[in-house]
Parts: C-alpha cells; structure tokens; sequence
C-alpha cells in the first residue's frame, strides 16, 4: 500500500513539543457538579483554577513547548475560550468536535493540523480534566519520552502505583529503550484487572497505570494510523479538509467526521504497534474519575474528612462533604460522599462513588433538567440563571459581559421586561434604541424584535421577568448574532 508518511529520525536530539488538550468528556461520574453542559474539566475542583486552565499552565512558559491545540466539543467553545482568555494562554488553535468518537479520531486530526505546520514535530496528547501536583516530575518525564519520540517511539506514560487499583487499566514494561534513559519498551496493554491481579502488578514493579498521556513524533502516528486504520485516516482527512473557519475555533466537517469510527488511541494503535514505549513516572497524578478520588487528593481533617464549601460535620469520619450552595451539616456518619449544588444532593457510600455514572443515565432517561445543565447557563456573552419558574412566568438573572451582547431575536410566545440592577444596558427594541442604567426598565412586546448589549466597563447585571403561553430555551428567531450561532 502507498504510505503517505515516510518516517526517517535524524537522532534523538530535543524538538520542540506541540501539546495537544483533549477536552471531549462529559464526567458524569462528578454529577451534580460536572454536567453534560459544564462538564468536570471546566470546574476548579483542586485549585482556583478549572482542571482545564491548569492543564493548559502546566505547558506554558517552558520553551520546549508550542502553544497548545485544544481538540474540544463544540457546545463548550464559548466557555473554554473564555477560560483560556482569563489565563492569558495563547493556543495554536481550538479545533470543534461535531460529534465525540474517542481519542483516536482526536489525535488523528491533531496530527495532520501539526503536520502541516511542522512536519518533525512531537505533539503530547493530554486530557483536559486529568491533576498532577508534581509539575518538576512531570517535566522530567516530558523531557525523557521527547528523547525516545525523536528517537522512533509511541510514548505512553505509566504511573508508578502507589496501590494494587482495580480501577485503572495497567502497562508493563520490558526492556529499556536504548540511549533513552527513563524509557522501556511496552511488552502489553492490561484492561482493569481483578484485586488478586493487580496486587500481583504492583508487587512486581513491572506495571504501570495507564494515564491516558502520550508523546509521538507526528510522522510515525500518522504513519501507524494509516498502516493499522486507514479509514478513520481517511475520515480525518476529509473533516480537516472541509472545516470552516468561524471566528477563534475551527469546525470540522459534521458528515465526514460522524463517518470516522469512534475509538481510543490505546484500541487503534498502541495495542497494536511494534513502537511503543513506556516512561515511568510518579507525579502526583489522578484521572479525578470518582468522587472518591477526590477524597483521596483532598486534605483532610483529623478525622480523615475532606471538607469544601459551607459544611459542618459532627462525629463524623472518612468523609468526602462539598457544598456549593447552603450548609451541609453532617452527624455520626463515615465513609460517605455528600455533594449540594444549588439544584441537587447526592449521597452515595465512598465506594460507591463510581455508580454516579448509572444514577446520571437515569436522570437523562427521566429528561431530567439537572442530567445536563446547572442552575446557572453560559453563554458566549456572558451567563442566565432562572430564579422562578412557574406557571406562565419565569424570572431570570442575566450578566451581560463588558462589551458583549446578545443576538438580535424576537419570541413568538413570550413577552420580556428587563430591570437593570448594576451597569449600563443598551437595548435594541423594534426601530427603538434606548439606554439604561441602574433601577431602570423595559418593556419587549411579544413578537418584537429586541437586543441587549452591555456598552460599559462593568458587567451589566439584568434581572428580566418572562410572561406567556411558552417559556422554553427554544422559543427564539435570531436575526443576527455575534457568535455565529444559527
């Protein structure tokens, strides 16, 4: 078969490394926090800063690495460019998912994006919604499997486990990869393994855990992709080709990337690859999979709870207690998991922790609001929270960014007035065009075409009282928009 990639490596010697930011997931298994809408990468769960931001910092300012290619889903675009935005991080591009098909797909078009700027680039595939707390080993590693990269390997890292997990896929390691120190060739890919299994793996010092982390020369992934699966190649190809260009993301074409197969980097290539390689490394790492991981990172009280947000806990032990609303009070008990949102309480054993998953597909079955979305809904614009919903009425809390505005639309079933509690609003009304201040109102008759924009230096905060026959999101004709939605 032709190869359209022809691997030739010059020496080990350091290249630059392009990172690649894997922000697909959804992490139900963080439900009521993490939803389908706002999923766990975009929350700050282990910092001030979302897991996403930290993944990003965590390869900015160091000179062996590009700025990075975020691979995201297309319903968070306007969230994680704001993110990136508040972080100062510049990014080579934000390329949107139409559809998710797993980490192959993904790193398949990150590689021809890369191949067509620098074609002996490495790029390092990295999930968005993973935490690493050791920054200097995580730097180690990245130096060694750039090393065995340039050298003609598909890097993987393995984390040195400090448990036998039953939770996690494993690597084993065999011989060390010549001249590359740190680096040991892969002898196998292990699924989740039973307790007696993987307490064998971790006595033998030979396994590794699977981070899901990975360092390829570009030339060689591409040339393994088109050996092992040409057609998810070819699928690539043809949704890179045909992407457009809309404002600060690239879309990749719907059709031809729905054609692609949907599978992971480890099931396409790594299993079946004669190049693999692993690094080892203890950095501090957790997939943050589980509300019970979290408990494992956080700190704890003295007795053994981890505690965040407005809690109080009486005779209380080896708990994980998070509040992001009202107090959670807590009395005689152990080894529990409790998490209040604005709209929702879990309470789950710790080791149960990772069923949330099936209690999520339950609530999406149910067409349940709280499977999806939280109280509060973003916007490229800015945000909404409904605070009433009630029969032919709802009432809402709008924060208009500085600068921003809303599209210009009109409802066929509701009609709007909007007071202004804070900043300056410019509204677009008919053939009107007023503007207000704090403490005063409008009126947007059923039918009328209106727009909101906020002209001032301060976020515009809005507090508007909807009134007719049909409230929903999808009551609504845009005439023209900012954001190039539809």
């Amino acid at each position: 078969m032709p190869r359209d990639f022809d691997v030739e490596f010059k020496g080990n010697e350091q290249r630059m490394i392009h990172p690649v930011i894997l922000s697909g997931g959804s992490g139900t298994r963080l439900w009521p926090m993490s939803r389908a809408l706002y999923p766990k990468q975009l929350l700050a769960l282990v910092g001030q800063h979302s897991l996403l931001q930290e993944t990003a910092r965590r390869v900015a300012g160091d000179r062996i690495f590009a700025a990075p290619l975020i691979i995201a889903n297309e319903e968070h675009r306007f969230i994680i460019a704001e993110q990136l935005r508040e972080i100062g991080g510049a990014v080579d591009a934000l390329i949107l998912e139409p559809v998710g098909r797993n980490t192959a797909p993904a790193a398949c078009v990150a590689a021809l994006h890369i191949a067509a700027q620098d074609p002996d680039a490495l790029m390092m595939l990295m999930p968005s919604d993973h935490a690493i707390n050791d920054l200097a080993a995580f730097l180690k590693a990245a130096s060694a499997a750039a090393k065995a990269a340039a050298a003609g390997y598909l890097v993987t890292f393995g984390i040195t486990p400090e448990r036998p997990e039953t939770g996690f896929g494993y690597i084993s390691k065999g011989s060390a990869v010549e001249a590359c120190d740190g680096a040991f060739n892969v002898t196998g890919f292990v699924e989740k393994p039973d307790t007696p299994t993987a307490e064998r793996y971790v006595a033998s010092g030979d396994y590794f855990w699977n981070s899901g982390i990975f360092l390829f020369p570009v030339k060689l992934w591409l040339s393994e992709i088109e050996r092992l699966q040409p057609e998810m190649l070819a699928a690539c190809k043809r949704a890179l080709g045909e992407a457009r260009c809309d404002s600060d993301f690239v879309r990749l074409d719907k059709e031809a990337f729905a054609a692609c197969a949907s599978d992971s980097i480890d099931y396409a290539v790594m299993e079946h690859t004669e190049k693999a390689a692993v690094v080892p490394v203890s950095m501090g790492w957790s997939d943050l999979g589980s509300w019970d991981a979290l408990w494992e990172m956080g700190d704890k009280d003295e007795h053994g709870n981890a505690v965040t947000g407005n809690v109080v806990a009486e005779a209380t032990t080896n708990c994980y207690l998070r509040s992001e609303a009202g107090l959670v009070a807590a009395i005689g008990v152990e080894d529990l998991v409790v998490v209040a949102t604005d709209d929702a309480v879990m309470i789950a054993p710790r080791n149960r922790s990772q069923e949330v998953k099936q209690l999520v597909a339950r609530l999406a079955k149910e067409k349940r609001d709280e499977a999806d979305a939280l109280p509060t809904v973003h916007r490229p614009w800015g945000t909404y929270r409904s605070l009433h919903n009630g029969h032919r009425v709802q009432v809402k809390h709008i924060m208009v960014r500085p600068g921003a505005k809303l599209s210009l639309q009109m409802h066929h079933h509701r009609a709007e007035h909007w007071v202004v509690v804070q900043g300056t609003a410019k509204v677009v009304r008919g053939n009107d065009e007023v503007v207000l201040t704090e403490d005063q109102s409008t009126y947007i008759p059923l039918g009328t075409p209106h727009r909101l924009e906020n002209p001032g230096k301060i976020p515009l905060h809005v507090i508007e009282v909807q009134s007719g026959s049909y409230l929903g999101e999808d009551d609504i004709v845009r005439f023209e928009d900012h954001y190039g939605r539809e």
